[in-house]
């Protein structure tokens, strides 16, 4: 793709990098066979070709964010299924980072999409204060139907999202260091997240009981928290590189104590997604470009450390059918497309992949609140291809699925890391219990 940016601009190292990542597109248009928002609604300015036209034309020209611009960028779920498919290895991940980071600063939008923005990046990173909004959804949930197209239904998708039963805080839900039963092979941080914690912390908790029991020391850091996808994603960069600055000290003091940091473990490929591009985030940081890039190179998501490992091969799966969901974040971000699934089979699960596999199915990160029916349409679609496998149980690795996809079907779906914890010792997952 030709581009005409002025010196001047290209002085801008987020323009510059555009800049790059723009003249790689040759506007074949395989992307456009692959993307979610393009497969739903046909229109070439929701398909990643059309996004990247909008994006050159609003940075080349210096312009501020327009209504369109806007619209069609807020569709994108940032699946990354368009840079898995392009044969020309154009980083839209990159380009629409910027793109959203520039609508953040130069678009004023309506006071009411402000204001659950604001707040959702004020509740969704902290799991303390999420946790007492979960108190509040749960209470209100029962009548979530009564607010209808309120505000675009988004008040309607959040409290129907909600857990309908409040989990339970996790005892191990705390700094500390885990001891590795007999021999340690490795000594690892581990993201223990954020809204994760409140939603789901029984995946924290087979992580440990999993990692300890293979000999791995796990190091929950005090000051650790939220990875910065959520406020990323957002277009709000700084919040998102503060977050990253507060993990990369945290991970690195680790690195300086005895024993060493051997890899920073990462059960939500969201997370995983963001944790491996810190050093890219913060390359423009002369205090933290180079420990970023060495930290994010030490992250790993739970099965890549799994595999590393190895998985001690059991039966203790009895053959139970698993359809195993791949995360968009996972397939296309990370480029993990097939260690869950042998780690499974391994285990003793008989495992199914899902049909059109390779679509999101609508949760991506905040999408399934601020674009609630463009979600509930990739989730039914999703399911449906779902069911074509005739599940027991449905796994995934990462808690943004689990709650989309949860929140259409009765049949249990579990974090891949509890149902492997659970075939090689630890508990059996309770929504299997309930079975």
């Amino acid at each position: 793709m030709q581009t005409n940016f002025t010196l001047a601009q290209l002085a801008d190292p987020a323009t510059r990098e555009s800049e790059s990542i723009l003249r790689k597109c040759v506007h074949c248009g395989f992307c456009t066979a692959t993307c979610p928002t393009f497969v739903l609604l046909g229109d070439e300015l929701d398909s990643p070709r059309g996004r990247i036209y909008l994006i050159k034309d609003m940075l080349e020209n210096s312009k501020p964010a327009n209504d369109e611009v806007v619209r069609h960028v807020d569709r994108c779920l940032s699946c990354l299924s368009c840079m898995t498919t392009c044969p020309s290895g154009v980083n839209y991940m990159h380009l629409v980072d910027h793109a959203r980071t520039h609508i953040e600063e130069t678009y004023r939008r309506p006071l009411l999409d402000r204001g659950l923005r604001a707040l959702l990046a004020f509740l969704l990173p902290y799991p303390n204060r999420f946790r007492f909004a979960l108190l509040g959804a749960a209470m209100m949930r029962p009548f979530a139907g009564l607010f209808g197209d309120a505000l675009g239904g988004r008040i309607k998708a959040m409290l129907s999202l909600a857990p309908k039963r409040f989990p339970v805080r996790s005892p191990l839900d705390k700094p500390g260091t885990h001891v590795a039963a007999g021999a340690r092979k490795m000594r690892v941080a581990m993201l223990a997240g954020c809204a994760q914690r409140a939603l789901a912390p029984s995946i924290n908790d087979a992580t440990i009981r999993l990692l300890t029991r293979l000999g791995v020391e796990v190091v929950v850091p005090k000051t650790a928290g939220c990875c910065g996808a959520l406020t990323h994603h957002m277009g709000k960069e700084e919040s998102a590189m503060a977050s990253a600055r507060v993990n990369i000290d945290a991970w690195a003091a680790l690195e300086a104590e005895e024993g060493g940091l051997d890899a920073v473990v990462i059960n939500a490929s969201g997370c995983g997604t963001t944790v491996k591009d810190y050093g890219f985030l913060l390359r423009e940081d002369p205090a933290y470009a180079e420990t970023a890039a060495r930290i994010a190179s030490k992250a790993k998501d739970v099965t890549e450390l799994l595999t590393e490992i190895g998985l001690p091969e059991t039966a203790a799966g009895d053959g139970m059918r698993v359809t195993y969901h791949s995360a968009c974040s996972m397939q296309h971000g990370q480029k993990i497309k097939s260690l869950p699934q042998a780690l499974l089979k391994r285990a003793g699960f008989t495992v199914s992949d899902v049909p059109e596999g390779y679509l999101c199915c609508g949760s991506a990160g905040t999408y399934n609140m601020l674009q609630p029916k463009l979600a509930a349409r990739l989730r039914d679609r999703k399911m449906a291809n779902i069911a074509k496998t005739k599940p027991e149980v449905i796994a995934a690795g990462n808690l943004g699925c689990i709650t989309q996809i949860g929140s259409g079907t009765e049949v249990p779906i579990l974090h891949t890391v509890e149902l492997l914890d659970w075939a090689t010792g630890g508990p059996k997952p309770d929504v299997l219990d309930r079975m």
